[in-house]
């Protein structure tokens, strides 16, 4: 099975340190067969800031997954509220790592457990994985 997988980053090789969709690029890869090749880091168009607006607006998780697009995973150090929005179209992951180089290996040992939960559908939970 083919996964497209989005780490959130703000210098490409390192998680940011705000919530998922507060990054200021998702970068894409495709696990296929043991193996990840990237795919293209995308710009986060985030969603305009409104100062009278709470965390876990729709608003904010309609521009992450605009951005995000087809990918099945993503993956971050933090999940804010919107992640019981998110979990209806991606699976979601925060990782216990500081690099998207750590976290692609902790992909790999744990790729069975992803597909199992990506084949629930709607009704997946979102998974912590750690070194």
């Amino acid at each position: 099975m083919n996964l497209l997988i989005a780490f959130s980053t703000d210098d490409g090789e390192n998680f940011n340190d705000d919530h998922f969709g507060m990054a200021s690029y998702f970068h894409v890869y495709k696990f296929s067969d043991g193996k990840e090749e990237f795919v293209e880091a995308r710009e986060n168009v985030k969603y305009v800031e409104d100062e009278t607006l709470k965390h876990g607006d729709p608003g904010k998780a309609k521009a992450t997954s605009s951005a995000l697009g087809n990918v099945d995973v993503i993956i971050g150090k933090k999940m804010g509220p919107n992640i019981v929005r998110l979990l209806k179209k991606y699976v979601c992951i925060v990782t216990k790592t500081n690099t998207i180089a750590d976290a692609i290996q902790l992909v790999h040992k744990n790729m069975e457990k992803i597909i199992d939960e990506k084949n629930k559908g709607e009704n997946r939970k979102h998974m912590v994985l750690r070194p």
